[in-house]
C-alpha cells in the first residue's frame, strides 16, 4: 500500500502537498523509518537547540515536536473511530492553542524522544492490525471525508514537513 496510491477522495486536497513528500512510500515502512528519523535527528542536537524558533512568533523545536506528537494521537484516534466504522463527524482542533498549553520548554530531548517513540509505536501496533476493508473506510474529521490509511500516511507525511522544516528553517 503506497501513498501515491492514494485517491483524492480519501483526503482533503490541501493534504496533497504534505502527501506528496512520501511519494511511493509504504504504510509501515513510511511509519517505522520516520521513528528512526526523529531519533537521529533529537540525539544530534546541542544543548538549547529545542528552544530555538526560526523567527519571532514561531514555534521552537520542542514545541513542533509536541505538535507533532499531539497530531499523531489525534489522527491515530480519527484511524480508530474510522477503522470501526463509526461515522460520527469529528471536530478538528487548534493546534496553536494546543501548543501554547503543552508545556514542551519543559522536557528535555529525552522526555520529547521517549514521548515520541511511543506514540509512534502505538500508530505502528494500529495500522499493523488493520486489514484492507478497514483500512479504506472513510470518516468525516474537520468537515472532510478521510480514509483510515491516509491518514496513516498523513502521520509519516507531517512529519516529513517538519523534517524539511527543521533542516531548512531551524538549523539550515
Amino acid at each position: 500500500m503506497k501513498a501515491s496510491n492514494l485517491s483524492t477522495g480519501e483526503y482533503h486536497p490541501y493534504y496533497g502537498q504534505y502527501l506528496a513528500l512520501l511519494g511511493d512510500a509504504e504504510l509501515l515502512p513510511s511509519l517505522k523509518q520516520g521513528l528512526d528519523d526523529m531519533e537521529g535527528f533529537l540525539l544530534s542536537l546541542e544543548p538549547g537547540q529545542l528552544s530555538h524558533a526560526y523567527a519571532p512568533d514561531k514555534w521552537t523545536i520542542a514545541e513542533a515536536i509536541v505538535h507533532l506528537v499531539d497530531t499523531e494521537r489525534i489522527f491515530q484516534y480519527r484511524a480508530l473511530r474510522f477503522a470501526r466504522n463509526d461515522q460520527t463527524h469529528l471536530m478538528g482542533f487548534d493546534q496553536d492553542a494546543f501548543a501554547m498549553e503543552s508545556d514542551a520548554g519543559k522536557r528535555s530531548k529525552e522526555q520529547l524522544l521517549a514521548e515520541f517513540k511511543a506514540v509512534r509505536h502505538a500508530s505502528i501496533a494500529l495500522f499493523e492490525s488493520l486489514d484492507t476493508k478497514k483500512l479504506l473506510r472513510i470518516g468525516t474529521a474537520s468537515g472532510s471525508q478521510m480514509s483510515v490509511r491516509a491518514l496513516g500516511f498523513m502521520i509519516s507525511a507531517h512529519q516529513a514537513h517538519h523534517d524539511n522544516l527543521f533542516k531548512t528553517l531551524y538549523l539550515g
